[in-house]
């Protein structure tokens, strides 16, 4: 078991530098090592809460946040990321849904790159229905597959211009902690056996460790439009595993 916790360290560095917790590489990474099913969307959950706590809390401190733009989504997040950590859907549905979902907002987010230096940015607002549907969404999908969802706000956000990139990666981190919190509750009640976590804690320190790493990245060393290249090259990156092991 020494390997996965130094991929789980990677894989923490890699995802908190973008504002992300990194729940769908450790889903991919647990389903390698033959984790048991019942088991590996809980584990992913927590890391991603650990992961991001930090982020978010740093973040906020910098001042990077704008709370009256995230509230709408949580507000459609948090119920359906419950409801759907309570669901089982078909598995291969929703692979080559989530396949397709991830390679569309890589693809047109690597295409927009410019548009995030500071010089050209210009910033929309979005109506509070619009947001809440988007979270609605979100949420439901996060809550489904076991992941926190920033994944799918960030490239979101970033395509709309509804914030200066560096305040993205907060609503970002946010959204995945609160969304993985409720998703959390929702596996539970499903037959989930809460001893067995205690045997992955060298998981949970090692993302704890590259989380406070990939953070520092963020904050004082990429700019605006390497913070969008990086984030839709590692969506790009997950669209591609998936489509892989769907194809």
């Amino acid at each position: 078991m020494i390997i996965l916790p130094i991929l789980f360290f990677v894989t923490a560095i890699l995802y908190s530098s973008v504002g992300f917790g990194g729940g769908s590489t450790y889903l991919a990474l647990l389903l390698i090592w033959g984790t048991p099913y019942y088991i590996f969307p809980i584990i992913a959950l927590v890391c991603n809460i650990i992961v991001v706590s930090g982020n978010s809390f740093n973040y906020i401190r910098a001042g990077n946040h704008n709370f009256k733009l995230l509230t709408p989504f949580l507000i459609g997040s948090v119920p359906f990321a419950f409801f759907g950590g309570t669901l089982l859907i078909n598995k291969e549905i929703f692979e080559i849904l989530l396949f397709f979902v991830l390679s569309s907002a890589g693809i047109l987010l690597l295409l927009n790159n410019r548009s995030y230096e500071k010089a050209s940015f210009s910033i929309k607002k979005l109506n509070f229905i619009s947001s809440f549907l988007i979270g609605a969404i979100l949420g439901l999908i996060s809550g489904v597959v076991g992941i926190g969802g920033g994944i799918f706000l960030s490239p979101i956000l970033f395509l709309i211009k509804a914030d200066e990139p560096k305040n993205i990666s907060t609503h970002a981190s946010v959204f995945i902690l609160i969304n993985s919190i409720s998703g959390v509750m929702g596996q539970l009640t499903k037959e989930t056996l809460l001893n067995e976590i205690i045997n992955y804690w060298p998981l949970f320190i090692c993302v704890l460790l590259g989380g406070f790493i990939g953070n520092y990245l963020n904050l004082k060393i990429f700019s605006g439009r390497l913070l969008a290249i990086t984030t839709s090259l590692l969506v790009i990156f997950v669209a591609i595993r998936m489509g892989f092991k769907i194809f």
